[in-house]
């Protein structure tokens, strides 16, 4: 259990509240170390399954907590960029752009309780490779978000933010859906 893939997933959930924390009021300084914490803890993403699998300690209780860490993450920056507040006094994601971030939060949601629902029947869904670079932009767009809040005199950064964010949510759909498909097959 203490194996250090697991101590990195640990510490992805553990970040959590410290992201929400310094984002709940943040300046452009806030937002820069709020980005220097996202990605060391992104980093760890990667780096937890990459020692997983290659010091063979893949285990159940890793499989198990790196896609709630994610998901915790993920879903935990999203509103509290919706509810985050530029320098301008915009949010850092409103109007049009809340669509992509209801579409990954709903997903995430549906997703879970898919997984949840087929455990019971002892069917297991893998992470596909797919939902694995879905992740990986939801992390880039999110992190050039909290960038873009670092940086706001540097509007592309918040645009390239936004642009990712919804081919996020296009991953997104597609995954949902293949994971609904394969769900739907095990359900009376």
């Amino acid at each position: 259990m203490l194996s250090l893939p697991n101590l990195l997933t640990l510490s992805r959930i553990f970040a959590v509240p410290i992201l929400v924390f310094l984002l709940w009021r943040p300046t452009p300084l806030d937002y820069a170390i709020i980005f220097v914490l996202y990605c060391i803890v992104g980093i760890t993403d990667y780096f937890d399954g990459y020692l997983a699998r290659s010091q063979g300690q893949i285990s159940r209780l890793g499989q198990f907590l790196d896609p709630i860490a994610d998901k915790i993450m993920v879903a935990a920056v999203i509103m509290m960029l919706v509810s985050s507040r530029k320098m301008s006094g915009e949010p850092v994601i409103h109007g049009l752009h809340i669509i992509p971030a209801l579409v990954i939060l709903l997903r995430e949601i549906i997703v879970s309780g898919l997984r949840e629902f087929l455990a019971g029947s002892q069917v297991s869904m893998p992470v596909s490779s797919l939902a694995k670079w879905k992740t990986t932009l939801q992390l880039v767009a999110l992190g050039a978000l909290i960038l873009g809040g670092a940086l706001p005199h540097e509007v592309w950064v918040h645009d390239v933010g936004l642009a990712s964010l919804w081919a996020a949510a296009a991953l997104t759909l597609l995954t949902g859906y293949d994971y609904l498909r394969i769900g739907i097959r095990h359900m009376d």
